[in-house]
């Protein structure tokens, strides 16, 4: 069992942890041995020092059972663009070689706090910027790309080197790569989480969040983190969820294997009882160019500040931009609050081959930019075999209700089976 360990889902290991059935140093071997055999095709991390990892594995075990945290022992991956007091933060970006804050990201520091182990740092582009840079290949294909930002931490938790990772998110940093390796992953509503101490990009847009196996695993990160709804969620039978299919304005981009996921999804959920109605975006916000004009015209304008003033842009069209940002945030947040989830594409197709380009942010800017929390669920596979998601969405400040209703719908999408509760 010890040696299999690097396989079980963050659930598992904590029960194990808890009844003392497994040790955080026994555990912490078996991911080390997993990424020893892995690591030179996958190359998910930025910065790991095994020797450091199994020293903080033997302190996290002499810590007496009545004072070990919710996360006791849980090996987390951090992406390289958050600050971690004992491990270089680097941004992906030779200029900050070897650079060390000194200091933990206010994520870093509750997770820490929670007892987790913090395992090492995941790589990333060149300050979440760029398309391409790091060498992290897709665990289901090292000739395709695991997507970016976020591409490390996606990758270490695709290729079971670790349960949990975290990242960010400006357009589709953690859903993108999430659907490319095939993993489960959340972006909260916007500032649901604090980026104190990452490096940011577009603060309007910027997004904390996780990478898992399972919604189970996610929830424990979500309880952690504190996230909490206006209203508490409440349960759901499975017949008694109504979902707004929305493909978006940026349909016409959708590959085969999008297209065919959003389909089967479909009709998977009709097939067990849930109402599904298809849905468009209201006319003043569906035409696409306009869209990604007021999206560019944001992100670029804020990241002038993030990026010492290198971007020169016409204040006057960013104001005007966050303003119409803002009026198509309300009316999209008011027509998802008449349905339980949106259900919509992930990415454009399965993951392109090579490793130069990570893929486009087409179905993902949008909602981050909504600042609607959102979920990748890895139900499907694509044309050639690789992992194809769908995302749930649902109105700001309903995280907790997402994840609920995920758990749900998740049954029947990725173990393609009808369950009537949770």
């Amino acid at each position: 069992m010890t040696t299999l360990a690097y396989t079980l889902t963050a659930v598992q290991v904590l029960n194990l942890l808890k009844n003392n059935s497994l040790t955080v140093e026994d555990y912490a071997r078996s991911l080390l041995d997993r990424i020893n055999e892995r690591d030179n095709t996958v190359k998910a991390w930025a910065y790991l020092d095994p020797d450091f990892v199994l020293t903080q594995a033997r302190s996290l075990d002499q810590v007496p059972q009545d004072q070990r945290g919710p996360l006791h022992g849980l090996a987390i991956g951090v992406k390289d663009t958050m600050n971690t007091k004992d491990m270089p933060t680097q941004f992906g970006s030779p200029i900050y070689q070897g650079h060390q804050p000194g200091f933990d990201s206010s994520a870093v520091a509750i997770l820490r706090a929670a007892g987790a182990l913090i395992f090492g740092k995941t790589t990333t582009t060149e300050f979440t910027v760029t398309n391409s840079g790091p060498d992290t290949t897709n665990p289901h294909d090292p000739n395709r790309t695991p997507g970016g930002s976020s591409c490390g931490s996606a990758a270490a938790v695709a290729d079971m080197q670790v349960p949990l990772s975290l990242g960010a998110q400006t357009g589709g940093s953690i859903i993108r790569p999430a659907s490319f390796t095939g993993v489960y992953a959340m972006k909260p509503t916007h500032n649901a989480i604090s980026t104190e101490g990452q490096k940011t990009f577009a603060p309007t847009f910027d997004t904390f969040g996780f990478f898992a196996r399972s919604i189970e695993d996610l929830q424990l990160l979500a309880d952690v983190f504190a996230l909490k709804d206006d209203e508490p969620p409440q349960e759901v039978p499975l017949e008694h969820v109504s979902v707004a299919l929305i493909k978006t304005p940026m349909w016409e981009s959708a590959g085969p294997g999008t297209v065919i996921a959003m389909n089967e999804a479909a009709k998977i959920l009709t097939s067990c009882g849930v109402c599904v109605e298809e849905i468009s975006f209201p006319p003043k916000i569906a035409d696409v160019e306009n869209l990604k004009r007021i999206q560019k015209v944001i992100t670029m304008g804020e990241a002038e500040a993030a990026f010492l003033r290198e971007y020169r842009l016409d204040k006057t069209k960013r104001v005007q931009a966050l303003d119409a940002y803002a009026n198509m945030r309300q009316t999209i947040n008011n027509l998802a609050e008449q349905y339980s989830v949106i259900l919509t594409p992930s990415v454009i197709d399965e993951a392109p081959l090579g490793l130069s380009d990570m893929g486009s942010a087409a179905f993902n800017t949008l909602w981050t930019g909504f600042h609607m929390p959102v979920i990748n669920l890895p139900a499907f596979r694509g044309p050639h075999g690789m992992p194809v998601g769908v995302s749930l969405v649902a109105s700001r400040y309903r995280d907790q209700h997402l994840l609920k209703t995920s758990q749900v719908l998740s049954k029947a999408l990725v173990h393609k089976a009808c369950k009537k509760q949770i």
